[in-house]
C-alpha cells in the first residue's frame, strides 16, 4: 500500500473520531484495517483451493463518561460510518460504568519521529500471483513424494500471502499506520506404516520477505523425511524420565505461559502466576522476553494498540518472573503502569497481547544437548489441550524419538506427559542455540530434569 493510501485511511479515521466527539462522545478512538490474501492448497499434484480476497473494516471505540462500548464495520460509506457513531455512543449510555476505563494520558503517547523502522512490508510478497503460489506448492509437494516411495498420500501442501495496512486514530492526539506482510508454505505428506496405519508429518517455513523465505522444494523434503521418521513408532512404559523438547514443542510450552502473564488474566486471577512478581517461576537457566522491536519478526510493531511505544519487555530473568504484560486497563486495575502491551481488535476493543515472546538461547547446540541425555524422550509434537492456567496442571499426548545412550533411537507415539507448568519451567537444565523467528512466540530446544510419562 502507498503513502498516500495510508494517508487516505488515517484522514478516514480523524473524520470519523470528530464526528463521534461532535456527537456526544468524550473519548473517540478508531482503528481502519485495509489487507488483502491469497491461499492456494494442492492435494496429490492436483490444485484444490484458490483463494484470493480483500477486506476493510473500521472499529469505533467510545466512551460516555465511564461507559465504554466498541463496534466495528465493513461498510466504509458515509452512511455505514454514520450508522457506526450512532450505534457505538448508544450502546455507551446503555453499558455501566467502569472506574478504570479510559485512555492513557495524552502524554504517554508515541508520535512518528520514535517509531522504529522495522521493515516488515514487503512488496515482493505482494506480487505473487495465484499461479506462482500453486507453482510453489505443487514443487513443495511433489519433492515430499520424490523424497521416499513409503510417501504414498499427502494431506496437501498450502502457500499463503497476506498484505495489510493498520491505522490508529484516537481523540487523545494520536495518529499512526502499520504496513505488514506475510507469507508461508506448508506440506503435510503420509506414508504408510507397516502396522497399516497412516503416519502423517508436515514442515513449514514463513517470513514477512520473501527472500527469507525456505524453498518449497526443501520444505517437502524436510516434510518427507519427518513423516518417514515416525514409522515403527512404539509406546513406552510408564515411567519418570528427561524430556527434551524440540523448538516446535518448546514453543507450545511458552505459549501456555504467555497466556498466564498477561493482565486481564491477573486481575481476573485466572492464572497460576497471581502475586508472583520477584519470585522463580522458571530454572536460572531460562530468560523470557517480548520484544516488538525485531526487525523483520511477525510480531513486530513500533506502537501498541493504545499508541504508546513499543518497548523491549524482560518478562523472566534468570528464572524470576520480572513483569506481567499489562495495557492501561489492566496496569490499573492492578495498581501499575502499561507494559505497552496492548491490542486491537478490529471491532475496537482493547485487551493485553504479546509480540515477539522469546526464550532466549544458550550456546550449546541441539545435538549437543541430546548427546548429554543419556535416557529420555524427545518430543516433537503434542496432542490435546490438557492445561489449566489457574493451577498449572499440564498433560498432553507427545510423539517424538527415544533418546538412548544421547542418540535418538526409535519413534514414539501414544504416550501422555505431565507435569506443574510452575515444575516444569523449574526443571528446566539445558537450553540450546536454535532459536528461530518463524513465529511470534519462540523458543530453542530444551530440556526438562524429569516428567511423568504415561505409556503401554
Amino acid at each position: 500500500m502507498s503513502e498516500a493510501e495510508a494517508k487516505a485511511l488515517v484522514d478516514l479515521g480523524r473524520s470519523v473520531v470528530e464526528r463521534t466527539i461532535a456527537g456526544g462522545a468524550d473519548v473517540a478512538e478508531v482503528g481502519v484495517h485495509s489487507g488483502s490474501h491469497l491461499s492456494v492448497k494442492a492435494r496429490v499434484g492436483e490444485a484444490e483451493l484458490v483463494e484470493e480476497a480483500g477486506s476493510r473494516a473500521l472499529g469505533l471505540r467510545v466512551m460516555v463518561g465511564r461507559r465504554v462500548a466498541s463496534t466495528y464495520t465493513s461498510d466504509l460509506s458515509d452512511t455505514g460510518q454514520r450508522t457506526l457513531i450512532e450505534d457505538a455512543l448508544e450502546l455507551a449510555r446503555l453499558s455501566e460504568p467502569d472506574e478504570f476505563a479510559g485512555p492513557p494520558d495524552p502524554s504517554e503517547l508515541s508520535s512518528e519521529s520514535q517509531w522504529a523502522e522495522l521493515d516488515t512490508f514487503d512488496e515482493g510478497v505482494s506480487r505473487i500471483s495465484a499461479e506462482e503460489a500453486l507453482a510453489l506448492a505443487l514443487r513443495g509437494e511433489r519433492a515430499a513424494f520424490d523424497f521416499d516411495p513409503r510417501i504414498t498420500n499427502s494431506e496437501g501442501a498450502s502457500f499463503t500471502r497476506a498484505r495489510g495496512v493498520s491505522v490508529l486514530v484516537t481523540s487523545g492526539g494520536f495518529a499512526g499506520s502499520d504496513q505488514g506482510t506475510y507469507a508461508s508454505v506448508v506440506i503435510n505428506p503420509i506414508a504408510d506404516d507397516e502396522d497399516g496405519k497412516k503416519r502423517s508429518g508436515y514442515h513449514w517455513s514463513s517470513s514477512r520477505h520473501y527472500a527469507d523465505l525456505e524453498d518449497s522444494q526443501a520444505v517437502g523434503a524436510e516434510a518427507a523425511r519427518r513423516t518417514i521418521a515416525q514409522l515403527g513408532a512404539k509406546k513406552l512404559p510408564t515411567q519418570e524420565l528427561p524430556v527434551v523438547f524440540d523448538k516446535d514443542a518448546a514453543r507450545s510450552i511458552l505459549g501456555l505461559f504467555a497466556g498466564c502473564i498477561l493482565g486481564g488474566a491477573i486481575w481476573r486471577r485466572s492464572s497460576y502466576l497471581v502475586d508472583r512478581v520477584g519470585t522463580r517461576v522458571a530454572s536460572e537457566l531460562v530468560d523470557i522476553v517480548d520484544d516488538p522491536l525485531l526487525p523483520r519478526a511477525p510480531g513486530s510493531r513500533a506502537f501498541d494498540g493504545e499508541g504508546l511505544l513499543s518497548r523491549h519487555n524482560v518478562i523472566v530473568e534468570g528464572g524470576v518472573l520480572q513483569t506481567y504484560l499489562m495495557d492501561t486497563y489492566s496496569a490499573r486495575k492492578l495498581g501499575l503502569n502499561s507494559t505497552c502491551s496492548a491490542s486491537r481488535s478490529p471491532a475496537g476493543g482493547i485487551s493485553t497481547t504479546t509480540t515477539n515472546l522469546i526464550l532466549k538461547a544458550n550456546t550449546q547446540s541441539r545435538d549437543q544437548l541430546i548427546a548429554e541425555t543419556k535416557h529420555g524422550l524427545y518430543v516433537t509434537g503434542m496432542m490435546g489441550f490438557g492445561f489449566n492456567a489457574v493451577t498449572g496442571d499440564f498433560s498432553r499426548g507427545a510423539s517424538g524419538f527415544l533418546i538412548q545412550d544421547g542418540e535418538l533411537s526409535h519413534p514414539v507415539s501414544e504416550v501422555t506427559i505431565s507435569l506443574n507448568l510452575d515444575q516444569l519451567l523449574q526443571r528446566i537444565d539445558a537450553v540450546a542455540d536454535d532459536l528461530d523467528h518463524r513465529t511470534a512466540i519462540a523458543s530453542p530446544t530444551f530440556r526438562v530434569s524429569s516428567m511423568t510419562l504415561a505409556g503401554a
